[in-house]
């Protein structure tokens, strides 16, 4: 049986001297939550549901100084899936969606099944 492979992935470090500044990971902000990329995932999108944004990194700027800006999308429904535990954005590959974060527990079932090889 394949290995399924569940990423959470980063999308900027920096280093400083060997010392990791910061880094961070793929996530988008949708409705007053948060979502970590889940790939390898086979859905269908649902409907259009408004705005998120990819927040800034805290290692990056637009000017030199201070926080980056915030990088908008779009907002999809996954069929089958309550918003509140994952959605899609425009910007993400195809196989990935996104979970809203909750440390204290593994992925949701709805979500286990739609991973590759699962």
């Amino acid at each position: 049986m394949a290995a399924v492979t569940v990423a959470v992935s980063a999308a900027c470090a920096s280093s400083n001297g060997g010392e990791s500044e910061a880094s961070c990971e793929y996530r988008v902000e949708y409705d007053k939550r948060m979502y970590s990329d889940v790939s390898h995932a086979e859905f269908k999108i649902g409907k259009k549901l408004g705005p998120a944004v990819f927040p800034p990194c805290d290692d990056s700027s637009d000017d030199g100084g201070g926080q980056a800006s915030p990088d908008w999308t779009v907002a999809y429904a996954i069929e089958g899936v309550d918003p509140s535990i994952a959605i899609a954005v425009d910007d993400a590959p195809d196989d990935v969606l996104f979970v809203a974060v909750d440390s204290e527990s593994d992925l949701p079932s709805e979500i286990k099944k739609l991973i590759k090889g699962s």
